[in-house]
């Protein structure tokens, strides 16, 4: 069996809410699942997600390929709920690739799944978190983030925004776009302040290291946790944005940013999508006390 931190948590579907159970938030152990589960041969290999959706837990189809969580549910002869518990977790850190599909003998959850779900067991400890999750401050300001996509500053090239203007202070504005989502989201963190808290890039990085004003460094980011860079890897960070999740290459994942351009990370005038590797600068995740 190979080994990791722990059982993150149950997981249900969304129709389990018709049975009386939760609906799972999204998560990076449902990324793992989904890249083992395909590994043996029962999910179609892609760039995975992290939505534990009712077509995987279920299967979407008939072909063996497309049946999912059930499918090795009732391979194993366990319960087909689709319903993730503690024997299908140990189940699918048991069973090895079949002969026939590449990488046969190994086994199925391979490394990458494993750091997944050892940052899931950091995020969820064995339990969903209360309240369901989609509540939270880190929750509400990624969602914010997400809406923003494709809003420019105006004129370009003059760090004029609704961002800047709502701040009161026309500058560079990455800090500024997350203050904006953290206290226009719906749930608004203590850490910031409109006009005040914070602007400027280091002393968010300054503040999280010193444990200050509700922040914290974590090495197991979240949906919704900042992410900082310093691309000259000179001991000054430069810009920030708001992580969304890991992706399937080691390191890489997605942050929602504000002020940047593929051709200007950090003064672009964009509000992206942008996909970073953790190795690809220093980089620096920040979580921000409820």
């Amino acid at each position: 069996m190979v080994a990791v931190r722990g059982f993150p948590r149950p997981l249900y579907p969304p129709d389990a809410n018709t049975k009386g159970k939760q609906p799972s938030v999204d998560g990076p152990d449902v990324e793992a699942y989904k890249r083992t589960v395909s590994r043996a041969g029962r999910w179609v290999w892609q760039a995975f997600d992290q939505a534990y959706s009712n077509n995987f837990a279920h299967g979407k189809g008939p072909n063996v390929i497309d049946t999912g969580v059930a499918g090795v549910q009732r391979q194993q002869s366990i319960d087909d709920s689709g319903w993730l518990g503690q024997a299908t977790f140990n189940t699918l850190r048991s069973i090895k690739i079949p002969e026939g599909l590449n990488h046969a003998g190994e086994m199925a959850m391979d490394a990458r799944a494993v750091e997944l779900i050892n940052n899931a067991w950091d995020m969820f400890g064995g339990s969903e978190p209360s309240g369901g999750g989609g509540t939270s401050s880190a929750k509400a300001r990624l969602k914010k983030s997400q809406g923003e996509l494709g809003i420019s500053e105006s004129p370009p090239n003059s760090n004029e925004c609704k961002y800047t203007a709502w701040y009161g202070m026309v500058g560079p504005w990455c800090a500024m776009f997350v203050t904006w989502c953290d206290q226009m989201g719906g749930n608004p963190a203590r850490s910031f302040v409109k006009g005040q808290k914070y602007s400027y890039v280091p002393y968010i990085v300054s503040d999280a290291r010193s444990g200050l004003n509700g922040l914290k460094i974590t090495s197991s980011p979240q949906p919704g946790d900042l992410v900082c860079y310093d691309w000259d890897r000179n001991g000054e960070f430069d810009h920030i944005g708001i992580f969304e999740k890991w992706l399937v290459g080691a390191g890489d994942f997605n942050a929602i940013e504000g002020n940047t351009s593929t051709s200007d990370n950090s003064n672009g005038g964009q509000v992206m999508r942008r996909q970073r590797n953790t190795g690809g600068q220093n980089t620096v995740f920040v979580r921000v006390a409820e």
